[in-house]
């Protein structure tokens, strides 16, 4: 956990492990990239706002030289802000002041999508929509032949959708799937998602329908 405050690095760092997680917490980017290189964690609670180098930058030198799941938190709510966060490659993100029983199941969630993807990589499974071409097997995406950075929670929401084109999934429904839990007040992080996958994969791919959920576009 990189976190600055250390009342809330106290808090988290005694919840999860009460939860059996092994935690190690410091308080600044260069500390958390030492850290990083030295343990390999599973998966980073990284805080957005921190001294010398953000969590935006922490979070890019971080997956450049190992991809991790990243939980980022962040005082600053605005939706441009979230979407940076997801654009440096951060799994999923909460907002200060958070819920501590949410930040653990968003943690058992990242974890939960890492060992199904070591599973699916054992199969041989791509799928084709429209431009779209997705490889189950190497989690790769590409529109029109050129490859989509997607980050691992827009893969696996993509993943889901793909499963029945055509079919809406209404928000708490794709929480629960994705993120393992479901509570209409963190409905916008589905949106924010899903705002991500229209800008990498064309806007045409992912439907809003009636404004409750999302259908991807039929093959």
């Amino acid at each position: 956990m990189v976190e600055d405050d250390e009342t809330i690095a106290r808090a988290v760092r005694h919840r999860l492990a009460a939860e059996g997680f092994d935690v190690q917490v410091v308080g600044d980017g260069q500390a958390a990239l030492a850290a990083y290189a030295r343990t390999g964690p599973d998966v980073v609670v990284l805080d957005r706002l921190l001294p010398g180098l953000d969590g935006l930058e922490v979070c890019r030198r971080m997956q450049a030289a190992r991809p991790v799941p990243v939980l980022m938190l962040t005082a600053l709510g605005e939706e441009t802000d979230l979407l940076v966060g997801l654009g440096v490659g951060a799994d999923d993100y909460m907002a200060k002041p958070f819920s501590m029983r949410e930040l653990v199941a968003r943690v058992h969630a990242l974890l939960r999508r890492v060992e199904r993807a070591s599973q699916l990589a054992v199969t041989d499974t791509v799928i084709r929509l429209a431009d779209v071409e997705i490889d189950t097997a190497e989690r790769r995406v590409y529109v029109r032949g050129a490859e989509a950075q997607l980050t691992r929670t827009e893969f696996d929401l993509l993943c889901r959708l793909a499963e029945r084109p055509g079919q809406v999934f209404e928000r708490e429904r794709l929480l629960a799937d994705i993120w393992g839990f479901s509570e209409a007040a963190a409905t916008r992080t589905v949106d924010s998602h899903v705002r991500a996958l229209r800008r990498k994969l064309g806007p045409g791919v992912v439907r809003t329908v009636h404004g409750v959920g999302y259908a991807l576009v039929k093959p």
